[in-house]
């Protein structure tokens, strides 16, 4: 889950980051479920954002800056469901429950995906995507681009004729 590097104290990899921001949005979530404190569960979850994109490994900055979104609904799924298992009508309690508290929830996650992606900026996620460009560019295949004034003509789209595509045409 985690490595420690020389003098940089203790990186998480992805998954570990992403599973330390989900632990604190559940905790936060339970315990604004249980204390009815309004503003808990975000409070948590841009706490739990902040510390996993600083602790973070580098190379995983990428994986971490998409997550935000999901970890927030599953934290708000998990904590709807047992809440609304205990009620008269379960289906009805879990709906108002996630309509709530996902509206309620919206500035959060917005701050905590705005924090995570600026963190992650100052420690290097420009040069992530650089190396994924890179990686895609060198591993994907070399596809031909059409040559001006050749004697091959692209099909129109969504014509097809039982000739193999690329061919020359007659009368050309």
């Amino acid at each position: 889950m985690s490595e420690r590097k020389r003098g940089g104290g203790i990186r998480l990899t992805a998954r570990g980051a992403m599973t330390s921001v989900l632990a604190s949005t559940l905790v936060g979530g339970v315990l604004q479920a249980l204390f009815v404190l309004p503003a808990l569960a975000g409070v948590a979850f841009v706490a739990g954002c902040t510390a996993a994109v600083s602790l973070v490994n580098r190379r995983d900055l990428l994986s971490l800056v998409v997550s935000p979104p999901l970890i927030f609904l599953v934290a708000t799924l998990i904590v709807e469901v047992v809440r609304a298992l205990g009620t008269a009508s379960p289906i009805q309690a879990f709906s108002l429950g996630m309509l709530t508290v996902l509206s309620a929830g919206a500035p959060w996650l917005f701050g905590g995906s705005i924090v995570v992606l600026l963190v992650a900026w100052r420690r290097g996620l420009a040069q992530c995507v650089r190396d994924l460009r890179e990686e895609l560019r060198a591993a994907g295949p070399d596809i031909p681009r059409p040559r001006s004034g050749s004697d091959y003509a692209p099909e129109p789209e969504g014509y097809f004729e039982p000739k193999v595509y690329g061919t020359p045409r007659e009368g050309q």
